[in-house]
């Protein structure tokens, strides 16, 4: 009995670790790029903090056409007169941000 109780507290906190991995490397990679710079909180200028950007991705869950075009446009020069940390993301970041915020960003 024991052992099986070992087994399956090792089990939950295998799963738990497998389900907040991807939302920890997300954030990782938001400090990384200075995400937080200017959607931290409190958020810099009128940028959105990362919550209220969840908020308006989460509907998309599910829309890959919708999310495709959010990844494209992130990424994009002339975003709000062009703001160089989104400009220096690699297509691979772009995907793994807007996919972490359409997952709801925690």
């Amino acid at each position: 009995m024991k052992n099986a109780t070992g087994r399956l507290a090792t089990g939950i906190a295998l799963a738990l670790a497998l389900t907040t991995l991807p939302a920890l490397a997300s954030m990782n990679l938001a400090l990384d790029k200075g995400c937080l710079s200017c959607h931290g909180s409190p958020p810099r200028g009128k940028a959105p903090t990362i919550a209220q950007l969840a908020d308006r991705y989460v509907p998309l869950k599910g829309q890959e056409d919708q999310i495709a075009g959010k990844i494209g446009h992130l990424r994009e020069h002339h975003l709000f007169g062009g703001v160089p940390a989104h400009e220096r993301l690699s297509a691979e970041e772009a995907e793994r941000f807007v996919r972490w915020l359409v997952d709801g960003g925690r």
